[in-house]
C-alpha cells in the first residue's frame, strides 16, 4: 500500500483500471479558499463559493452553469467573479444562482435545495457556521453533487462536528471538500473528526485555509495534514486541478493538497521583471 500511494504523490496521475471499457473523468479545480470549479464529463460546469480576495487575484476565465454558495459572507458569494453570471458568455448560457441560505421576514434561513441540473443532481444539507447553533457566526449550508455515479460533497463554513440526521442527509461521499483553516471554521483536528465521520472513499480536499506567503488569516493545512499518514498525503506539483477518474478506487482516500502557492509565485516573478 506504501508504495502506491508514494507513487500517486509524485503527480497525482490516476491510471485506468486494466479492462475499463471507458474512463470518465470529473474535473475539480480549487481556486482558494472554498472556490472550487466542478465539471462533470459531459462539461456541465457548477461553481460553489466564488471570492473576490485580493491576495489570490483576479481568477479569469471562469464560467459556470450554476453557481452555489453556501452561505452570504463575502468570501464565499461574488457570484460577479464567474463571467457568464449575468449574460450568456460563449457557449455557457446566463448561469443559474442558487444562494445556500434566503430570507425569510427579517431571519435567515436555509434554502432547501434537491434538483437535477441536465446531468448534475444538486442537494443541500443545513448546517451551522460555528459550534453553538450558529449564535456567532450564522448559519451553513453544505451542498452535495451526484454526478457521473460519483458524489461530490462540500462543507462550506462548517463549524461543528454533524449529528446523525446530518450524516445521513449527507450520505456515501467520493470527494470530500472540506474546511480546515480554523477561526470561522472547524480547525485541522476537527477536520479529521468530521472526515471520520463522513469517510469518504476517493479523495479528501482541504480548503479554506492560509497559504504561506499569500494569505495568512487562516491556519494553514499542516494540522490537518499530519492527522494522515505522509504516504496517504498526494501534493499536486504545480496544478490547482484535480481530474477524477470515477472507476479508480483506492485503498484508502487521498488527501489531495492542490496547488495554488506555485502559480501565484510564478505570477509575482514575472510582475517584478
Amino acid at each position: 500500500m506504501t508504495r502506491f500511494f508514494a507513487a500517486l504523490a509524485i503527480g497525482l496521475v490516476i491510471a485506468v483500471p486494466v479492462g475499463a471499457a471507458e474512463k470518465t473523468e470529473v474535473r475539480i479545480a480549487w481556486h482558494a479558499q472554498s472556490y472550487f470549479e466542478i465539471a462533470s464529463s459531459k462539461g456541465t460546469t457548477i461553481v460553489i463559493d466564488p471570492h473576490a480576495i485580493l491576495e489570490y487575484g483576479k481568477i479569469p476565465g471562469v464560467r459556470a452553469h450554476v453557481i452555489l454558495c453556501t452561505h452570504n459572507h463575502n468570501d464565499h458569494n461574488q457570484v460577479k467573479e464567474v463571467e457568464n453570471q449575468e449574460k450568456e458568455v460563449g457557449k455557457f448560457p446566463k448561469a443559474k444562482v442558487i444562494m445556500g441560505l434566503v430570507k425569510e421576514g427579517l431571519r435567515e434561513t436555509w434554502a432547501k435545495v434537491d434538483e437535477k441540473f441536465q446531468d448534475v443532481h444538486i442537494r443541500s444539507i443545513p448546517t451551522y457556521h460555528d459550534n453553538v447553533g450558529g449564535m456567532k457566526n450564522g448559519k451553513n449550508n453544505c451542498f452535495v453533487l451526484d454526478m457521473d455515479g460519483i458524489t461530490i460533497a462540500h462543507l462550506g463554513d462548517l463549524g461543528h462536528k454533524l449529528s446523525p440526521r446530518q450524516l445521513k442527509m449527507i450520505g456515501p461521499v467520493d470527494v470530500l471538500l472540506i474546511p480546515v483553516g480554523g477561526v470561522y471554521t472547524i480547525n485541522g483536528s476537527e477536520a479529521k473528526e468530521v472526515v471520520d465521520q463522513i469517510k469518504p472513499k476517493k479523495y479528501i480536499i482541504p480548503m479554506h485555509c492560509g497559504i504561506r506567503g499569500i494569505y495568512d488569516d487562516l491556519m494553514f493545512r499542516d494540522e490537518f495534514l499530519e492527522e494522515f499518514p505522509k504516504a496517504q498525503v498526494a501534493r499536486t506539483r504545480d496544478t490547482n486541478t484535480l481530474m477524477v477518474n470515477t472507476a479508480y478506487k483506492p485503498p484508502a482516500p487521498i488527501v489531495a493538497v492542490l496547488t495554488w502557492e506555485v502559480k501565484l509565485k510564478k505570477k509575482k516573478k514575472e510582475e517584478k521583471k
